[in-house]
């Protein structure tokens, strides 16, 4: 669709979304097929169905001809030629440019993965996702991921959406995760001249503390259970307490200033102001091991809390309850050309299939 906005240009394509929706979405289709059923061994060059209201369209945007704009693509001549009013004719080396730069990211992070210990099991890859059912896919991943079987299921861009309404129908399909991040809050402790550089200190009440440092509920990789939680408890200092959540790819995070610290969100609790504070109670609980990040700020004397809820953004390691047995399997989702992730089934004697979920935005 890139191409498409460089040809016709966005503002045609949104024009004929709101004018002509079905003419979309028949643009869409084409192109998605055409996409997925490439080969290069057997297609020299693919024709796209268009339609004439897009060409007419952006012809009231463009001063110049749709040859004209062609041309000034970077790409050889007589690469993409227009077949009367609604088609294009797209040679087979254009087509592979827009799956280059994507699958080499693919190719280069799946090397990444069985480079890692964990996965020295691995003999097998199962590439799902519609975009995976491309046979140019296919014969890049075969011809450069070498010591691995490939396998694509058939209806392959069904796999998510069928494993994501199991899920649905049966959670406890799913008995654990491990973490792609590190989770906490920010707090104070006392300064230590060993752990902490003297920039970072500040006197409060005659008593040299360290502000924003990083307090850890859950570390990157921990293997956590559905239904975990962690809880820690503390004292209210003001009428208003704030519990600022941070995550960082770091297992030992120091402050929650650190450039590779992301606030998530802040909760927000109100405490009694006719009860003392230091006879009140907090407790923050972090709930892991569901598709969300539940974190509730609880004043225990007065009943009130607080929480929010936050994306685990896509990375997990999901066990599922089983009996299979066999190898580890590499399965690979791919999905249009922006977005793809793995699961690592490791189907070993314990009866347990650890799976291995990550997303990598390209």
């Amino acid at each position: 669709m890139k191409m498409l906005c460089q040809l016709y240009g966005e503002k045609a394509l949104n024009d004929l979304r709101t004018t002509g929706m079905s003419d979309y979405f028949d643009i869409a289709r084409d192109f998605e097929h055409k996409k997925r059923s490439f080969d290069t061994e057997n297609t020299n060059h693919v024709v796209i169905r268009l339609t004439v209201s897009l060409r007419e369209i952006a012809d009231k945007h463009f001063k110049q001809s749709l040859e004209e704009r062609i041309a000034a693509l970077d790409i050889q001549e007589n690469s993409i030629i227009p077949k009367g009013s609604d088609k294009l004719k797209v040679v087979g080396n254009v087509i592979q440019s827009w799956f280059k730069g994507p699958i080499d990211l693919l190719i280069q992070h799946i090397k990444s993965l069985l480079a890692e210990a964990k996965m020295g099991r691995v003999k097998t890859i199962i590439l799902v996702g519609g975009f995976g059912e491309s046979p140019y896919v296919q014969e890049r991943m075969r011809n450069e991921i070498a010591g691995v079987r490939l396998i694509v299921p058939p209806d392959a861009d069904m796999v998510v959406l069928k494993g994501a309404v199991r899920f649905g129908h049966n959670p406890a399909t799913v008995s654990s995760r491990v973490m792609k991040y590190t989770y906490g809050t920010s707090m104070y402790r006392s300064f230590d001249e060993k752990k902490h550089p003297d920039d970072k200190k500040v006197l409060n009440n005659g008593e040299w503390l360290v502000p924003y440092c990083f307090k850890v509920y859950v570390r990157v990789n921990e293997d956590v259970g559905v239904d975990h939680q962690v809880t820690n408890a503390g004292t209210p200092v003001s009428k208003i307490s704030l519990t600022p959540v941070y995550r960082t790819a770091q297992v030992n995070p120091d402050f929650t200033t650190d450039p590779r610290c992301e606030l998530l969100g802040t909760i927000k609790l109100e405490n009694s102001s006719d009860i003392p504070f230091e006879e009140q109670e907090l407790e923050d609980t972090f709930l892991f091991g569901d598709t969300e990040l539940l974190v509730k700020s609880k004043n225990t004397v007065t009943g009130k809390e607080a929480f929010m809820t936050f994306d685990r953004s896509r990375k997990s390691t999901t066990k599922f309850n089983t009996s299979a047995k066999s190898d580890s399997i590499l399965i690979v989702s791919y999905f249009d050309n922006a977005v793809s992730d793995y699961v690592l089934f490791e189907c070993g004697g314990t009866g347990v299939i650890t799976a291995a979920q990550h997303g990598m935005q390209h």
